[in-house]
């Protein structure tokens, strides 16, 4: 059936195209090249045919997705009634408090003993001299 289709249209004479046509058909051509050329350097349509290439496969899920996200938005909003509280100075204990720690301390002191503080009241030496003779050496030579 296409042999015989084929061979009639081999058969067939061309008809030159009517010149008019031609020119409009060139016309429109050139038109549709200068628009897609703007379409091309407009880099938000680039970016946008770029998304829907990726977001196209699976539309619904990624709708699904960004309902998700606000409804997450709103519900943080709804539930943050109250602004953050910011570190504040920490309470003074309360005489009950103290009375607990100091009879803490006594219980450890019996049990433990009194601490040595010989460390403690020892003053410091101000004449600091070298551990070694070494950088003495380094100096005369």
């Amino acid at each position: 059936m296409n042999d015989d289709f084929e061979k009639r249209l081999q058969r067939q004479p061309l008809r030159k195209i009517p010149s008019e046509w031609r020119e409009e058909i060139l016309r429109v051509a050139e038109a549709s090249t200068r628009n897609s050329k703007l379409e091309t350097t407009n880099s938000f349509s680039t970016l946008t045919s770029r998304l829907s290439s990726i977001l196209w496969p699976h539309p619904k899920a990624w709708a699904g997705l960004a309902a998700l996200w606000v409804v997450i938005a709103a519900v943080h909003f709804a539930t943050n009634d109250s602004p953050v509280e910011i570190a504040q100075k920490p309470e003074t204990p309360s005489s009950e408090a103290v009375v607990i720690l100091q009879q803490q301390q006594r219980l450890l002191v019996e049990l433990v003993g009194p601490v040595a503080r010989k460390d403690i009241d020892r003053p410091k030496r101000d004449d600091v001299q070298p551990r070694s003779d070494r950088r003495l050496e380094i100096l005369c030579t």
